[in-house]
């Protein structure tokens, strides 16, 4: 039975274990509400009650969990009026491409399958040292490179919803667990929606955060050249108000990653007015026509805010739709490393034209796309693709302008979450989505409920660098009027 409080004069129940923030999970905790082991149980028995349909755990550790919640149970009796870290036993999972000591960290690759992590990537390390428990690791697409999680390895990955249908990618196994009420919380990568698409099919938040707010050591593959500047690693939640606490303890330099020397600060979410806020809606901006559920969804949204004080601005942004070529250029980028020499260091047979179009192998067919693009780059000349570039960046800073002080609602993508199979060598899949990586501005996908056939729906958030705290400000408030993540089954 579930425990129930006194609130103004009636009796209320508190949640299932399950369906909690982990902010207030780690309150419970400390305040001796429930224990570590309680909680890391019910979150192991629904990771297992929900695997066979979603494929959203890689691998488990389930056992190590069990004893490390022991310990933070141990270390809270000792502790007196102590201070504990802020998560501790806390339950969370963890994406197959971020190291973690002694686990696998192929990637999806099959020549990796046998390699382990020799250290801890500093993401993981810092969920850890707070206190997090982490469950296992997390199903992706092969070498994260697609917005379906299926590779050789592991298998594929489905939404909680219907597992006739994708969990997104590359972090589609962090959709899912957290989706199915498997784990609060969750650590993925975004370099082209890989965040944010799994959150949308999954039905939580995601959040891609600005550049230089947290470092990119000790995932894999490494990023190099100007795709590094595409990606973001940050939180996927079921509840919004953990995506700030997150990323915060995510956040900040650590001696490796030059690009997060000395990066924007975070803001406060609550110190945010939605009274005479800009909201921007784009128009004009998409390459496909976007399914009248998911505008309908961005427009109550836009009306939720205006109830809020917010200021409704619609814009045309016809750009966004010529970005596709600055966008691949930029992920193409990638300085001496390819994807050719991912596969010979790992030790894999080269995706030769001829092995790309064969059907069968070791590999995914989005991998042999991406190999065949690849090869049909080398014939572009590079001052177009350093123009590409150039207009990219221009771009970029054309978008920060753009949004200000303000957010913009985009939808995020052109349709629901596709069944099994349905996007591959489809590239312009992606574009409501990766528009905003070139654009190189913090994202907050958005849970708005289920649609007409029990799936999800929800909507962008974006802000200008350096306001991550505005756009989840805006998802909280987004989560208050419609409920946000909804759990499979309810």
């Amino acid at each position: 039975m579930r425990p129930t409080r006194l609130v103004y004069g009636r009796i209320v129940r508190d949640p299932p274990l399950t369906q909690r923030s982990a902010t207030a999970l780690a309150r419970a905790i400390r305040e001796g509400e429930v224990s570590s082991r309680e909680v890391v149980e019910a979150h192991i028995e629904m990771c297992e009650r929900y695997q066979p349909g979603t494929g959203a755990i890689a691998v488990e550790r389930f056992d190590a969990a069990r004893r490390e919640a022991d310990a933070a149970d141990a270390r809270i009796a000792s502790s007196g009026d102590g201070e504990l870290p802020p998560l501790l036993g806390v339950p969370c999972t963890i994406k197959e491409s971020f190291a973690l000591k002694g686990m696998p960290n192929c990637a999806g690759l099959v020549a990796r399958r046998d390699h382990r992590a020799e250290t801890t990537a500093p993401t993981v390390q810092r969920l850890i040292d707070a206190g997090a428990i982490p469950l296992g690791l997390t199903n992706i697409s092969e070498l994260t490179l697609w917005i379906e999680s299926d590779n050789r390895v592991y298998g594929r990955s489905s939404t909680p919803y219907d597992s006739s249908r994708a969990a997104g990618g590359s972090s589609g196994g962090e959709g899912a667990a957290v989706g199915s009420g498997g784990s609060p919380f969750g650590l993925g990568s975004d370099i082209g929606g890989s965040i944010r698409i799994p959150a949308f099919f999954c039905g939580v938040f995601g959040h891609k955060p600005s550049n230089g707010l947290v470092p990119h050591t000790g995932s894999y593959p490494v990023p190099h050249g100007e795709s590094k500047r595409l990606l973001g690693f940050g939180p996927l939640a079921r509840r919004g108000e953990d995506l700030m606490p997150v990323l915060r303890i995510l956040s900040g330099p650590d001696g490796s990653d030059p690009l997060v020397a000395g990066g924007p600060q975070l803001g406060d979410p609550a110190s945010v007015s939605l009274e005479g806020l800009r909201v921007l809606t784009s128009e004009s901006a998409f390459v496909q026509p976007i399914k009248r559920e998911l505008l309908a969804a961005r427009e109550r949204a836009a009306g939720a805010l205006a109830a809020a004080g917010a200021r409704l601005e619609r814009i045309r942004l016809p750009q966004m739709r010529l970005a596709g070529e600055a966008y691949l250029a930029a992920l193409s980028d990638a300085g001496n490393a390819s994807l050719a020499g991912i596969l010979e260091d790992a030790g894999a047979e080269p995706l030769t034209v001829w092995r790309s179009l064969r059907r069968g192998g070791p590999h995914t067919v989005p991998l042999k796309v991406f190999a065949l693009l690849e090869q049909a780059n080398r014939l572009s000349s590079p001052r177009r693709v350093s123009k590409a570039i150039a207009w990219g960046r221009a771009y970029a800073r054309e978008i920060a302008e753009t949004i200000g002080d303000g957010v913009l609602l985009h939808p995020p993508l052109a349709n629901v979450v596709p069944r099994h199979g349905h996007t591959h060598g489809r590239l312009y899949v992606s574009q409501p989505m990766a528009v905003f990586n070139l654009a190189a501005v913090p994202v907050t996908q958005v849970p708005l409920g289920l649609g007409s056939r029990g799936l999800p729906l929800g909507v962008q958030v974006a802000a200008a660098p350096g306001r991550d705290h505005v756009s989840i400000a805006v998802a909280m408030e987004l989560e208050r009027v419609f409920g946000g993540w909804v759990p499979p089954n309810a």
